[in-house]
């Protein structure tokens, strides 16, 4: 073991990692558990035993280290004797300042700067096989997991206690409250999921609603969900890409999809829903952002879980939204939201694991582990959030004060929504 040593002596300076090679010696690095100030919280950081199977994975570490782990841990070629997979990326997390000074380190990450328009071209045909990479994995896999709302994007909580199905129904209410959705308005839902916010605003605001999908699994079930809730009339799911769409609505929605538009292709998102948006309509956008400048997609996010996907620093977007004549009516930002979700969703796939296992695969479960557990930690003491952005076509699509969206909620939890 000699090139992973020059790598993690100069960044485990919190916690302690201790690494088991294949001829059973122990290397060990970092003083010991310690509790450390970190994003304004008291963090700690871990203890750590990890045991390499191969020889290879040093190598490829170094090279690589977020790629090579995900895909160290699920192929069982890194395995842990103390902690796991969710406590070694904490201790990654708390100290990664430390591993990005390292000059083949920064220089990795400027050639993937360089190349992220690439990585993130998004084409039609191209997006909707990228998406469906994520979303065509069997519904009963999410519904192991997610609440009974199937639900599947950041949940709007009032506080880490109320639970995650609470938080849903409230996140639900949040935007229709926003949007001032009166009965019979035309609403479109810019990759509308399992449904259940087309569903919720068609029941509780009257609404008829167009609902995007790519997924053809994911829509077929959504309006299997619409039918069962008695609002199949009022609900439409159509499997196409939204820049193939036409027409004029008078509220757009879209929760989650943003993420997938890719940074070259911001332009003629927000041309889209600025043609498609009615004189005096009114447009929602809730995307991951990154508190950051613009960056890139992690290697294995990109590989394995939302191939083109991003989540963009603010300036990118309304650098794109600045060119469309759209007036930025309001703008919410969810700080750590995320990160209450994921939790509930990390805990709740856990709790299902061997079901997981016994219906996708050992492999798989991994993943997936890796998954959650990178994306809770990073909404917890990394730079990712949630902003929800309020879009209309002139400066009075919406009160200029905003108290009507509290005011609107509570008379929707009145109505039993």
């Amino acid at each position: 073991m000699l090139l992973l040593p020059r790598l993690l002596k100069g960044f485990v300076r919190q916690g302690r990692l201790t690494v088991i090679t294949p001829d059973g010696k122990r290397h060990v690095f970092g003083p010991g558990p310690a509790e450390m100030p970190f994003a304004g919280v008291v963090k700690t950081a871990p203890a750590v035993t990890v045991r390499f199977h191969d020889d290879r994975i040093e190598r490829e570490l170094f090279l690589n280290p977020e790629l090579a782990l995900a895909e160290g841990y699920m192929d069982g070629r890194i395995d842990f004797e103390e902690g796991s997979i969710h406590d070694l990326l904490t201790l990654f997390w708390l100290q990664r300042k430390e591993l990005r000074k390292h000059p083949l380190q920064k220089a990795i990450r400027q050639v993937r700067f360089k190349i992220r328009r690439w990585r993130m071209h998004n084409p039609l045909g191209l997006a909707g096989k990228k998406v469906k990479h994520h979303y065509d994995i069997p519904t009963d896999f999410y519904r192991l997991w997610l609440d009974e709302t199937m639900t599947y994007s950041c949940a709007y909580w009032h506080s880490p206690d109320v639970g995650l199905e609470a938080a849903q129904k409230a996140k639900l209410r949040h935007l229709a409250a926003k949007l001032r959705i009166e009965p019979g308005m035309r609403v479109l839902d810019i990759g509308s999921g399992w449904g259940e916010l087309a569903i919720y605003l068609a029941k509780a605001c009257g609404a008829q609603v167009t609902g995007l999908n790519v997924s053809p699994d994911q829509m077929a079930a959504a309006q299997k969900r619409a039918e069962a809730a008695g609002v199949g009339e009022a609900v439409t799911f159509v499997n196409k890409d939204y820049r193939e769409l036409t027409g004029s609505f008078d509220r757009i929605v879209s929760v989650g999809m943003m993420e997938h538009v890719g940074v070259a292709h911001y332009g003629e998102y927000f041309e889209k829903i600025r043609d498609l948006l009615a004189p005096d309509g009114i447009a929602l956008v809730h995307c991951i952002g990154r508190v950051g400048p613009p960056g890139f997609t992690g290697p294995f996010f990109d590989k394995y879980i939302f191939p083109g996907g991003y989540a963009p620093a603010l300036s990118e977007v309304f650098a794109a939204v600045e060119q469309t004549g759209l007036w930025s009516s309001d703008c919410e930002f969810w700080r750590r939201h995320y990160h209450w979700t994921l939790a509930a969703w990390r805990e709740r796939f856990m709790a299902h694991r061997e079901e997981v296992v016994a219906m996708l695969g050992e492999r798989f479960a991994r993943m997936w582990e890796f998954y959650l557990s990178a994306c809770e930690i990073s909404f917890d003491i990394g730079g990712d959030m949630v902003f929800q952005l309020l879009l209309g076509q002139h400066k009075s699509a919406v009160p200029v004060i905003r108290d009507y969206i509290t005011d609107e909620e509570k008379v929707l939890a009145a109505k039993g929504f």
